[in-house]
């Protein structure tokens, strides 16, 4: 199963950059030109352990549905975001946030397994994994501008 892992320094607070990770009104400012929106489940301010959200947004062309639980969560040190429906035949997304001099180091470690057994795996590595970590990189610069800015105050 694919992994990506991402680094964030951000010069804020934990709290404030753990908050604005689960926000989903900045998740979908952030989102870029994937038309996303919620088609189902909590559809604004902050997702808490059990709720769910179903997104909609199109790839590659194609509108796609994916719903996804808060799994796991240590306030505010760490989620977890898993799939429950979707494209995919597994996602699980670990947020974590770890304190240091400058703010916080958010990281994200993002594993997915693409359906189609050895076709999904040849997609996995050609196309898949690039396209999740653009948009991943995409979406944790947005988040970092924000929770640098004063704009932090609108999501949480």
């Amino acid at each position: 199963m694919p992994l990506i892992e991402l680094h964030t320094d951000i010069a804020a607070p934990p709290a404030r950059v753990f908050d604005l990770s689960r926000s989903v009104n900045l998740h979908l400012d952030s989102a870029g030109g994937t038309g996303e929106k919620v088609v189902g489940g909590k559809s604004q301010g902050l997702l808490e352990e059990g709720e769910q959200a179903t997104w909609e947004a199109r790839h590659f062309g194609m509108r796609m549905r994916l719903t996804s639980r808060v799994s796991e969560f240590d306030y505010p040190h760490r989620f977890v975001s898993s799939m429950l429906r979707g494209p995919f035949k597994k996602i699980y997304h670990e947020h974590l946030f770890e304190r240091t001099e400058s703010g916080t180091r958010m990281t994200d470690r993002f594993y997915f397994e693409a359906p189609f057994g050895i076709f999904g795996r040849i997609a996995e590595r050609l196309l898949l994994k690039r396209h999740m970590k653009n948009y991943l990189e995409q979406r944790n610069q947005v988040l970092k501008e924000i929770a640098e800015s004063e704009r932090w105050k609108k999501y949480v």
